[in-house]
């Protein structure tokens, strides 16, 4: 049986193994998305602890935490050939669903436009609050 191919990814090649590293995937990705992934991770960055390091997991970009005051995954997020998304957790969609009506979101899902990412003070504020959950699922 052949495998199948996602298409859904903003890929500039066509591969058959998805990438093992974050580097690799970001540098499959055409511009502008690859721009707009960089912001996306360079704010996220700007927030998380020193521990927290950039991981594939689901196929796709993540953020992990493994320190003594967090301990989990922070976030994932993905390029798609007509929008990026933000992977926050579901509790996060819900936490701060009135600031994100000007955006398309599920159940733990945020996409938005190529050309205009979350807003940086937005997604600081949300890593923050998760980053809050995670302490307190730690302490709990």
């Amino acid at each position: 049986m052949k495998k199948a191919v996602s298409r859904n990814r903003a890929s500039s090649a066509k591969s058959s193994a998805p990438p093992k590293t974050v580097e690799k995937y970001v540098a499959g990705v055409r511009e502008p998305v690859r721009s707009t992934l960089d912001k996306i991770r360079a704010t996220i960055r700007s927030v998380a602890p020193a521990e927290t390091t950039e991981v594939i997991s689901y196929g796709i970009p993540a953020f992990k935490i493994n320190g003594a005051k967090y301990k989990g995954m922070l976030m994932w997020y993905a390029a798609f050939s007509d929008h990026c998304s933000l992977f926050p957790t579901a509790s996060m969609i819900k936490t701060f669903k009135e600031d994100l009506k000007d955006f398309k979101v599920s159940k733990g899902t945020i996409h938005f436009p190529v050309d205009k990412p979350l807003p940086a003070a937005l997604l600081k504020k949300m890593v923050k609050a998760r980053l809050a959950e995670m302490e307190a699922k730690k302490r709990g």
